[in-house]
Order: structure tokens, then C-alpha cells, then sequence
């Protein structure tokens, strides 16, 4: 059993390991990329990784308040889904509504079950499962991403 803090600490320590061993990777614009923090450039769409004691996941997060421009933006996803599929090589949960920490998201999803990101020796294994597709995620975002910023209006466009 961990400690808040050892926990904290171990998470801190993964994230910036992984953070420093992407770092070098170029982003598919050829531009350099904060990986961990990955910015869409986009409000309300948001590509999020996480681990705990149980999975490792990587996902796309809709979180626009307006149910309307959350669906919307889900189905220009949906629309999307084989360009997705092709360029991730990868079978990707969709969840159109997902209630969570009190709001209410879109969500499409890749969990890798077994791993536990507080055992060190689970570590590779997680920067495995993560490294490919969020790399993939960028390549993907990089062909669509004009295509979302258009349906958008200046409202919806991040700062």
C-alpha cells in the first residue's frame, strides 16, 4: 500500500520521464510537441493520457458544455472514424455521452488493461502503449484538425 505521497511522487516521476524521453520526438508538422500536454488547438477537444493501478488509457475528450456543439463535434469525429482507425492501427472505444467527474463528455478511448503505473517494472510497457498513439493521434490531428477549426466558430477556437 502507498502513501498519498509516494503515489504523487510516482506519478510525477512517470509523466516526467516520459515527458523528457518524448521530448526529442518532432510532432508530424515537424514542429516540436509538449506530448504530455498536448494542445489541439481547438476548445473543448482534448487528447489525454493517463495511468493508474489498474490500465493505462489514452483518449480524445469532448467536453463542450453545449450538448449540441459536444455531439456535433463527436460526429465530425464518427465521419472520421475509418481515417482514424487507418492511421492509429488501432480499434478505438466511442462513447457518445460519458458522464464523468460532474460533466458530461464525449469520449474515444484506447486502454491498455494489466499495468500498474505505480510498479516501476510496468513502466515500458505503459510508454509503449502510449508512445505509438499519441504519435498517431498528432499525425491524425495534423490532416483533420483544419477541418474541425472551420466548423467552429470564434467561440470555439482556442485562445
Amino acid at each position: 500500500m502507498y502513501s498519498k505521497e509516494q503515489v504523487s511522487k510516482l506519478k510525477t516521476q512517470f509523466w516526467t520521464n516520459f515527458g523528457q524521453y518524448m521530448k526529442p520526438v518532432p510532432g508530424a508538422s515537424g514542429l516540436p510537441v509538449n506530448w504530455i500536454n498536448y494542445k489541439t488547438g481547438i476548445r473543448h477537444i482534448h487528447f489525454k493520457m493517463d495511468a493508474d493501478n489498474t490500465s493505462a488509457v489514452i483518449a480524445i475528450e469532448i467536453s463542450h458544455p453545449k450538448e449540441a456543439e459536444r455531439l456535433r463535434y463527436y460526429s465530425q469525429f464518427v465521419s472520421l472514424k475509418k481515417l482514424l482507425t487507418s492511421i492509429t492501427t488501432c480499434n478505438w472505444q466511442w462513447n457518445e455521452t460519458l458522464e464523468t467527474n460532474h460533466k458530461t463528455i464525449s469520449c474515444i478511448s484506447l486502454q491498455l488493461n494489466d499495468v500498474n503505473l505505480l510498479n516501476q517494472a510496468d513502466w515500458p510497457a505503459i510508454i509503449s502503449f502510449l508512445k505509438p498513439r499519441i504519435m498517431a493521434l498528432d499525425a491524425f490531428w495534423d490532416m483533420v484538425k483544419d477541418g474541425f477549426e472551420q466548423m467552429g466558430t470564434p467561440n470555439n477556437i482556442a485562445e
